[in-house]
């Protein structure tokens, strides 16, 4: 493998198209405040570099990125890249990840407003993420021990796998498909509406109206805090350890608690079939 050490550079283009090269020590940054330096690059590991330019790896193949820092002026600092390793990284700056196929992430601080979108085959463990709008329209993704914070999150997700994790979020999940949630902290307002065939196990789940409109809906020996006006037109198989604050409308299915607080049938625009069960009462 090449070795290129302890150099800066700041010129467009600077490692265009390099090929089984360490990138070691390295800054990019400068006045000539060039674009993608290492655009179109192939099995290339970059290793305790820093970066301060825009668009810097874009369509790489096979690299790595370990031990580095990507600060807020790297705009859309990958995009279009796949097969890639991204450990013990810290990235800022807005679109941070897009359409790339294959990235595992690990041991990373992550704060981009847009991030992951339209990805696939996405892996993420021990990272923490603040992103305003994370993963939007991405396939594939397998999460563990993230400790997330954003707003419109998961919107149109295909086939999510979230574990052991903190989401602090507001909107999650809307019209996601096959998503699993297990062992969690949900916190947010308006949580999965519209999503199909979402199932969480073993979480917990705060905030204001939940799980409204929902296909394929199951809650496994989960719990709610502060959830009102839960269920509203939603196919669902809930078993809730503790109280909800109130169901209303749900569409069908079995929705089981400890206790209630309000069942609420009213102005509905469909038939409310769900069994509702409160235990030993």
């Amino acid at each position: 493998m090449n070795i290129i050490e302890n150099m800066t550079y700041d010129n467009e283009r600077a490692l265009y198209n390099i090929k089984d090269t360490l990138v070691k020590g390295c800054t990019f940054a400068g006045p000539a405040d060039g674009e993608s330096v290492l655009k179109e690059t192939r099995s290339i590991v970059i290793d305790d570099c820093s970066f301060s330019l825009r668009y810097p790896i874009w369509h790489a193949k096979k690299y790595e990125l370990r031990n580095s820092r990507l600060d807020e002026k790297t705009r859309a600092s990958l995009w279009y890249s796949d097969e890639g390793i991204i450990e013990n990284t810290e990235i800022n700056g807005v679109k941070a990840l897009r359409e790339c196929c294959g990235t595992v992430i690990n041991n990373c601080k992550i704060d981009s407003v847009e991030f992951g979108w339209k990805t696939a085959d996405t892996r993420i463990t021990h990272s923490s993420i603040v992103s305003e709008y994370i993963f939007l329209d991405a396939k594939r993704i397998d999460i563990d021990h993230l400790d997330f914070k954003g707003k419109y999150s998961f919107q149109y997700v295909e086939d999510l796998v979230i574990k052991n994790s903190y989401l602090d979020t507001k909107d999650a999940f809307w019209h996601a498909k096959n998503v699993t949630v297990t062992d969690s902290v949900v916190k947010g307002e308006y949580l999965a509406w519209f999503s199909e065939g979402l199932t969480l196990i073993r979480c917990k789940i705060i905030g204001t109206q939940p799980l409204c409109y929902c296909k394929g809906l199951k809650l496994i020996d989960c719990e709610m805090e502060n959830c009102d006006l839960a269920f509203e037109y939603s196919e669902v198989e809930a078993d809730v350890k503790g109280h909800i604050d109130s169901v209303k409308n749900p569409k069908s299915g079995r929705i089981t608690a400890d206790s209630i607080g309000e069942l609420i049938y009213e102005d509905s625009i469909m038939p409310s079939e769900a069994e509702v069960i409160v235990r030993n009462k």
